[in-house]
């Protein structure tokens, strides 16, 4: 059975994949289960009107499962999980949360336009709090296994990495080394080669919010 799935489009590029880390988060379950699947790519500023029938609220990622379509990346995984057991990618609930706080952090600071704002040292925060996590139960967050909770923060670190080294001239201080290998790792995989974005896509993607 290949699943469906619905995910967004590089802008400018309708044939390439684009930026949407919680569209890659689903890709990256699906390539670590060796689930087979098939993309639709959606223009999401021109969405096509199939598109809007079967998902409504017109968000991605949306998969189908059987002959419906689920959307919301929390949702899907969680469904992948329980449909497709094997490879468990199941977390220890006392991990779930570990870096939940980062990606709303980073949009703040990477939006930010005054320096003294606060919004650096709130993002560091949240880095060195993983940082610790990981210096003390790593190399992932759950230990030598892959989990659903790296699925999920490495896409928002990529961008991280790509939007902040771009916008803001920024990187993740050598202070933090136990984060700078986790992204090594992660980075390293073949199924998040195979399902990230290009740097370009995730800079273009960005630009709105930041100069807006």
């Amino acid at each position: 059975m290949t699943l469906e799935v619905c995910a967004k489009a590089a802008v400018g590029a309708p044939d390439t994949l684009g930026d949407c880390p919680f569209t890659q988060r689903v890709l990256l379950t699906l390539e670590e289960k060796k689930i087979p699947y098939k993309i639709h790519l959606i223009d999401v500023s021109n969405k096509p009107q199939w598109f809007l029938e079967v998902n409504p609220e017109g968000k991605v990622p949306v998969v189908k499962f059987e002959d419906e379509w689920t959307p919301d990346s929390d949702v899907i995984t969680s469904l992948l999980e329980e449909k497709f057991p094997e490879p468990s990618l199941a977390a220890s609930p006392d991990f779930a949360s570990v870096g939940s706080k980062i990606f709303p952090a980073f949009v703040t600071f990477l939006k930010s336009k005054d320096a003294s704002d606060g919004s650096e040292q709130a993002l560091l925060n949240e880095l060195e709090a993983l940082d610790n996590h990981l210096k003390a139960h790593g190399p992932y967050i759950n230990g030598d296994k892959i989990t659903s909770v790296d699925l999920s923060l490495a896409p928002k670190l990529f961008h991280l990495e790509v939007a902040l080294g771009h916008f803001k001239n920024w990187s993740i201080p050598d202070s933090l080394p136990h984060v700078k290998n986790y992204m090594k790792l992660l980075f390293a995989r073949e199924s998040f080669d195979k399902t990230k974005a290009a740097k370009e896509h995730v800079i273009t993607g960005w630009a709105p919010k930041v100069n807006g």
